[in-house]
């Protein structure tokens, strides 16, 4: 095999960007589709009555306690 088949081959199995977009434009219409089936909408409502709303506000975790007492001057 030459050099330059050997570059051919590994620059067709090489992911591109174009790729990725056309997969990634094929996975959301696939999902708006199925979001607007009957199974779809179940599930929608399903994990919307799961989800936990969260008050209004920040709220401050541990960790962000401790970054903050390590910048104070």
């Amino acid at each position: 095999m030459s050099t330059k088949s050997t570059v051919a081959l590994s620059e067709q199995n090489k992911p591109s960007r174009r790729k990725f977009f056309i997969g990634a434009g094929a996975t959301v219409g696939a999902v708006a589709v199925a979001t607007q089936t009957s199974v779809g909408k179940a599930v929608i409502q399903e994990i919307g009555s799961t989800v936990k709303v969260k008050e209004e506000g920040h709220q401050i975790t541990a960790h962000m306690r401790k970054y903050y007492e390590t910048t104070l001057l």
